[in-house]
């Protein structure tokens, strides 16, 4: 169903609603009904039928007449005749032939449905009716605040403007019966409106104001449910529940109304259950009556001071419930225990291969924590090489040139081991020289026999000839 501020001409999903999924009529899901003849070609001579459905907030919905035949499509706001004059404003929610349907369920006589429709709602009409809307709010906390300074014993759970702004509607829940004679006159002083209240139930309040259940859906009061059915603790009793008041109530603080559901296939299976059993008398003891799975027809016994649970068919049970009544007693109830089968664990298979870890939330931080495992590694393996071994390979790595370094780099001489080099030279105990000056005179001495032997190899005459030991 869609509503007047939709952007699309189809359902009023939060995508395409300007409200953003909450119309101004408390929501575009609440009773909505899916017009399965729109797609339909009616007869040529076919008569449209002339009341249609309107809603207006909280799930409410009316029949007006549509005396002059405005062609009208669900979802269009429209003006219609107000119950105590005026005029109110509501979105269409069907129209044809389903809405006759609806009055039949509905016990609904063509003859009773007297209002009309005025028209189509104009601009001034929809801003008319949007300002009344806005001062809902505010005029509900108001009211409480005059019910509780006269200390009535009273809940205001909503307020219902007409589209006019000349009347509005107070739905309030209470105990018994409230004498807010005084209320009404106070509330006509401070709003200068119409003031009507009427009394709802819990369950109306609930699907009035709409919520979540404990299921994680939409309430059914508020979405579909419009018959509340009675529910009793009983219906808990016959589901095998627990008699705990916080999980079996709504948020309406009665009984869930999804108890019934259920209820009448928990007592079809129920009939061939014994009712009323507390133990079984048998030789070695009497077995007490632990728990009851009722479509698989099982019932569990214990002993006294025994742990284990002994599961029987309900057949069985009765044959040893007829036994006892003659005085006749079973051996062991464990030696005719039901064998159960272990619970097989299916592991899941996806339709997918999750090549990259797409569904892992922790994907980003996994990647983190391996790049620093990886480095603290790295500095590990590091720091556990020897010192003098570093300096072995730092001195393999650098390339020998002709020219022998000067100073600490001077490599040795063949047949010479490698001194290990000190980056903080210590004086030499007196009487000696220290090993810097030693390394540095040891170069110098080496450059000068190669320089000699140098010279000794360059020829001497001008004219070209090899020297003589060359022609040697």
């Amino acid at each position: 169903m869609g509503c007047g501020s939709c952007s699309t001409g189809g359902g009023c999903a939060p995508a395409g609603c300007k409200s953003n999924g909450s119309c101004l009529t408390g929501g575009c899901q609440k009773m909505e009904v899916h017009d399965w003849l729109s797609n339909m070609d009616m007869p040529a001579n076919y008569i449209p039928f002339q009341v249609i459905e309107v809603k207006f907030k909280g799930s409410r919905k009316e029949f007006f007449l549509n005396n002059d035949n405005i062609y009208l499509e669900i979802g269009e706001l429209v003006a219609v005749e107000g119950p105590t004059g005026g005029y109110d404003v509501g979105h269409v929610s069907l129209t044809g032939e389903l809405v006759r349907m609806q009055m039949k369920r509905r016990k609904t006589h063509l003859d009773q449905v007297t209002r009309k429709v005025y028209r189509k709602a104009t601009e001034t009409d929809v801003e008319k009716w949007k300002l009344a809307k806005e001062m809902e709010w505010e005029t509900m906390h108001k009211a409480r605040t005059l019910a509780l300074d006269l200390r009535l014993s009273m809940k205001i759970s909503d307020v219902d403007y007409q589209g006019d702004k000349t009347k509005a509607t107070f739905f309030y829940t209470a105990e018994g019966r409230v004498d807010f004679r005084e209320l009404i006159k106070r509330m006509a002083e401070t709003f200068r409106v119409r003031i009507e209240m009427r009394q709802i139930g819990m369950r109306q309040e609930a699907g009035r104001l709409g919520g979540i259940g404990s299921c994680g859906r939409e309430l059914c009061c508020s979405t579909w449910l419009t018959n509340f059915k009675t529910v009793s603790t009983a219906a808990a009793r016959y589901q095998n529940l627990s008699l705990n008041t916080l999980k079996l109530a709504g948020q309406c603080g009665k009984l869930k109304c999804c108890l019934n559901y259920e209820l009448d296939t928990y007592l079809d299976a129920l009939k061939d259950i014994p009712d009323r059993i507390e133990s079984l008398h048998t030789e070695i003891g009497v077995a007490r009556h632990q728990k009851t799975d009722i479509f698989k027809k099982l019932m569990w016994f214990s002993y006294a001071n025994q742990e284990d649970w002994i599961p029987l068919k309900v057949d069985r049970v009765k044959e040893i419930m007829a036994m006892n009544k003659r005085g006749e007693k079973p051996v062991n109830l464990k030696e005719e225990a039901v064998a159960l089968k272990p619970a097989v664990v299916v592991e899941k298979v996806y339709d997918y291969e999750n090549v990259v870890g797409q569904d892992s939330l922790t994907r980003l931080d996994e990647k983190a924590r391996n790049r620093n495992n990886n480095r603290n590694r790295n500095k590990n393996n590091k720091g556990d090489q020897p010192r003098g071994q570093n300096q072995n390979q730092q001195a393999k790595a650098q390339p020998q040139g002709n020219k022998p370094a000067q100073g600490k780099n001077q490599q040795p001489k063949q047949g010479q081991q490698p001194q290990k080099q000190q980056q903080n030279p210590k004086p030499v105990a007196e009487g000696g020289a220290n090993q810097p000056a030693q390394a540095q005179k040891q170069g110098n001495r080496n450059n000068r026999n190669r320089n000699k032997n140098r010279n000794k190899n360059k020829p001497n005459n001008p004219s070209g000839t090899p020297p003589k030991n060359e022609q040697a």
